[in-house]
């Protein structure tokens, strides 16, 4: 498995070392989302005590220094340890990557917060109308005094119903300006005027949330970004949704496969078709999200072709979790184990990948026109 070569002090090391003391508070996907979600902030407590979470944030925001790829190595010595990925780290790495670069003073107040296992983000961008189509949004940020008033409703905003604040992106200029008229927002999920409503999902867990925004109060200095600036700030954060998404995300699927590996009868050519169709898919996906992370690490500013990460991601959560289903089907379709139970919500949650940041179609668009530079598709009349 190819690595970042990056020097982060004595990750693995500690946590191999660790891994006994470790394990009640290890978020593996075997027990209730909440319980996942309480698990994943003692586990970052613990971290943190040991100087671990805070490599490659910059010390002025809390962290010890280092780079994005300080970041990667740690989430992928986290899985390669036997844990599950940290319910955190998702909005960890998109929202932080944003408050860092357009309010590192709101920054260097909520991040050591997170990085302690004190606090969980969340991310309010999408709308029952306003999913892939993002300049289409219609929640409404006016001025009030020194701050603004925000109204609307958001949708699929993931562990909204556990999160402390929120991002949330609100329109500031005319309804019809379009992502021109777009503005960040760090709201507080306890203000006065916000309610969120948990959504059950098909894996029986409240994973998603609505939440609904009436007149609640922002002060000005939680604006993130310039006023109006909001698609750019978003353009910014999408970076590290679609790339260092995609890097945990085959962190967690390369423990899976080589768990899978394991139980492989070699005789079942299906099966073995599965795994071995699965194994070639996430190698791309490593190799193509390794070179976003190096880039984001040197600072580059990454445009369309970071959709081919996205792209990728979704093909391969869809073939590694078939393969679960093709090597452990009899215990995948009638145990009720809560491994079992376990695997088929990943199964189902896989199927969201192709849809979830970005659906697959638009994503391919995006590609062939922007980075291939092939023609619009025409109109249908």
């Amino acid at each position: 498995m190819v690595s970042l070569d990056v020097d982060a002090p004595n990750v693995r090391e500690w946590l191999i070392a660790h891994s006994d003391a470790l394990q009640d508070c290890n978020p593996r996907r075997t027990d209730t989302l909440d319980e996942r979600i309480s698990r994943s902030l003692e586990f970052f407590a613990r971290l943190d005590a040991a100087g671990l979470t805070g490599w490659g944030w910059p010390a002025e925001s809390g962290g010890r220094g280092g780079s994005t790829e300080h970041r990667a190595e740690l989430y992928d010595a986290i899985t390669a340890a036997g844990f599950g990925m940290p319910e955190q780290v998702g909005a960890l790495e998109v929202l932080g990557s944003a408050l860092m670069a357009h309010n590192p003073g709101l920054a260097s107040r909520y991040l050591p917060e997170l990085l302690a296992g004190r606090a969980l983000w969340c991310q309010g961008f999408s709308e029952p109308e306003a999913g892939s189509d993002l300049a289409s949004l219609r929640t409404k940020a006016v001025p009030d005094g020194d701050g603004w008033r925000i109204t609307g409703q958001k949708v699929w905003t993931s562990l909204g119903h556990r999160s402390d604040w929120c991002g949330v992106l609100a329109r500031t200029g005319a309804p019809d300006s379009r992502h021109r008229g777009l503005t960040l927002f760090w709201v507080d999920l306890k203000a006065p005027g916000v309610e969120v409503r948990p959504l059950l999902t098909l894996t029986g867990e409240e994973e998603f949330s609505e939440v609904f925004l009436d007149g609640v109060y922002v002060p000005a200095d939680h604006v993130v970004g310039p006023v109006d600036g909001g698609w750019g700030v978003a353009m910014d954060l999408l970076q590290y949704e679609r790339g260092m998404w995609a890097w945990q995300r085959q962190a967690i699927m390369h423990s899976t496969l080589s768990e899978l590996i394991r139980d492989l009868d070699e005789s079942d050519v299906l099966a073995a078709s599965a795994v071995a169709e699965g194994y070639t898919s996430l190698a791309a996906l490593r190799m193509r999200c390794r070179e976003t992370v190096k880039r984001l690490a040197a600072g580059d500013l990454l445009g369309p072709e970071v959709s081919i990460d996205k792209i990728l991601l979704g093909q391969t959560e869809h073939l590694i979790h078939d393969a679960v289903r093709a090597v452990r089907v009899q215990d995948f379709a009638v145990t009720d184990s809560a491994e079992a139970a376990a695997a088929r919500a990943e199964w189902f949650y896989s199927r969201a990948a192709t849809v979830y940041g970005g659906a697959a179609e638009v994503q391919k668009n995006i590609v062939a026109e922007r980075v291939l530079g092939l023609p619009r598709e025409a109109a249908r009349g």
